[in-house]
């Protein structure tokens, strides 16, 4: 716990490390590698006053130090002044009993600005 809380206070808010925005929105649809592959729809909404914080935990159980970090794709997209994105991105963890693509993350991230883009 004391890790993630230090991760959050490193990551700052919303509106100091991406001025200019009023909301991210985050809908995800988790992916597993077993006979039912669906695992879960999530939607996170992050505002100014929210943490900039966007590592997912993975939602498997045996998976150590792993998990899905969106940070450098809400940048890019943030950066390029982009209003939407959309991916995939495999869970970056490992155990001796899953494999390496024991579970993925389909996203789409929208992004509000405070000004229009033009």
């Amino acid at each position: 716990m004391e890790l993630k809380k230090n991760n959050l206070l490193a990551a700052g808010l919303v509106s100091e490390r991406f001025p200019g925005v009023l909301s991210i929105v985050l809908h995800m649809i988790y992916y597993q590698s077993t006979s039912e592959p669906v695992l879960m729809k999530r939607t996170l909404n992050f505002l100014p006053t929210d943490y900039a914080c966007f590592h997912i935990d993975c939602m498997r159980e045996e998976c150590s130090n792993g998990g899905f970090e969106l940070t450098p794709v809400i940048a890019g997209v943030i950066k390029n002044h982009k209003k939407s994105a959309k991916g995939k991105i495999a869970c970056c963890g490992k155990n001796g009993t899953l494999s390496h693509n024991h579970a993925s993350i389909g996203y789409e991230i929208s992004v509000q600005y405070s000004k229009p883009i033009k």
